[in-house]
């Protein structure tokens, strides 16, 4: 896990956050290739020096540097929101208040019956009207995490919740087309109203090969979450690659850049449902960015596992959202209206680039 602050000529402060995953080499890349390019800089014009610093690295146009760059964005948004003592939310022209999650489980190694069981449960507990749960093996190649298994758990989850909950399930790129419309169909018998990721992301034809083919299933394909470049996500959005558009905002390069995302979505009628599966700072970020769209599909992605399966998430900042009866509320208070804990600090690795 990897924090940004950015302190500005009068002293005032922000807090953003690397992506995470191997947020250690995020922060490198940060100070060695995006913080140099933002010293001294004026931050009411973020958008220009986003795309500076990206033009700057023109030879690095992948994964870390969008990384690095939301932790820029995020950190100088809480410092414009709290210079202006308003919530990122309202900076961004939206209003705080709650917004419907969906519960979102992270977990394969679970049998069909058990987690049909855990889903039943916390939709019961906090009044989840949706739920998304997974299928295939990751990257798998038209594989299943074991024999089986996608066809076994949706058929258990179905009939284990509401009969008017959402239904989602997400196959992390798990599949060739030909499998993937197969499933599709399956899926769409059984109620499932949103099909993710069903093809290797990079193949975007495959991808726009299952959609239309299931363009009359009454089941939305939807994607994006890896996608960090900005020409490519005009070209994924003019060619209808999917139905739903899911930018991760830190994996992209932070609220700016999404916002853009947005725009070219709202432009062709897709709506956004972003991507924010963990409960690190990137659902803070995406409840404020939600609440402030409006052409998302209006739901915010929330991540059912524990600190047994991602112990980072927590003890990182306080106050966490909570869930009740299906709605968290954007979080309130000039900035991102929430508090890096001096706990988590005393433990972090610290690394400093100043001006001149």
């Amino acid at each position: 896990m990897g924090v940004v602050r950015v302190t500005d000529i009068e002293g005032g402060q922000g807090w953003g956050q690397l992506s995470t995953y191997h947020s250690d080499i995020t922060a490198m890349v940060f100070h060695r290739q995006v913080a140099p390019w933002a010293l001294g800089r004026d931050t009411d014009t973020l958008e220009a020096l986003l795309d500076e610093i990206a033009a700057r690295e023109f030879k690095f146009p992948g994964s870390y540097v969008a990384r690095a760059l939301g932790g820029l964005d995020t950190a100088i948004w809480d410092l414009r929101a709290k210079a202006a003592g308003v919530g990122v939310c309202e900076l961004l022209g939206g209003r705080p208040r709650p917004l419907r999650v969906y519960a979102s489980s992270m977990r394969r190694d679970i049998d069909p019956a058990a987690e049909a069981t855990r889903l039943a449960a916390v939709q019961q507990s906090h009044g989840f009207a949706a739920v998304k749960f997974r299928i295939a093996a990751e990257n798998g190649s038209d594989r299943d995490e074991w024999p089986g298994r996608t066809e076994a758990i949706v058929p258990h989850v179905a009939s284990a919740l509401d009969p008017d909950t959402h239904l989602m399930v997400d196959a992390n790129c798990g599949y060739s087309p030909e499998r993937a419309i197969e499933v599709g169909g399956f899926l769409a018998d059984h109620g499932v109203a949103h099909f993710e990721e069903p093809c290797p992301y990079r193949d975007y034809e495959q991808t726009a090969q299952v959609r239309q083919a299931l363009d009359d299933q009454r089941i939305a394909v939807a994607g994006g979450e890896q996608d960090c470049d900005l020409a490519t996500w005009r070209r994924l959005i003019d060619s209808h690659v999917f139905d739903i558009a899911q930018p991760d905002v830190l994996y992209l390069g932070g609220i700016d850049r999404t916002r853009r995302v947005a725009a070219m979505a709202a432009t062709r009628g897709t709506p956004l449902l972003p991507h924010s599966a963990n409960l690190s700072l990137v659902t803070v970020f995406t409840l404020h960015l939600v609440g402030a769209l409006p052409n998302t599909a209006g739901m915010v992605e929330w991540s059912i596992e524990g600190p047994d399966y991602y112990p980072w998430q927590y003890g990182l900042y306080a106050p966490m959202p909570e869930v009740e009866d299906g709605l968290v509320h954007v979080p309130d208070g000039p900035g991102w209206g929430i508090d890096i804990l001096p706990e988590w600090l005393e433990h972090a690795t610290f690394q400093v680039t100043e001006a001149p």
